[in-house]
């Protein structure tokens, strides 16, 4: 009997897909999976620098996200 991928949880489909792999199943339920992505919001787009200024700006501006998503805190803050 086939399961219902579309009544699993993501975790539950994630697992499903890694005990059945090599099957046509897994790749049902990786179909389900990814099709529940959704668009990453918080995308930031850099695009490349036509000065030095920008250059510089850009860097400090991802600094500053990664110091924030991985927790640190810099000695201006």
């Amino acid at each position: 009997m086939k399961p219902n991928f579309e009544e699993m949880t993501n975790a539950e489909l994630k697992a499903y897909a890694l005990t059945h792999r090599g099957g046509d199943d897994d790749l049902e339920a990786l179909r389900v999976l990814f099709s529940r992505r959704k668009p990453d919001s918080e995308t930031i787009i850099f695009h490349p620098p036509k000065t030095k200024e920008e250059e510089q700006e850009q860097f400090e501006l991802f600094k500053r996200i990664v110091d924030e998503k991985t927790g640190n805190k810099t000695a201006d803050s």
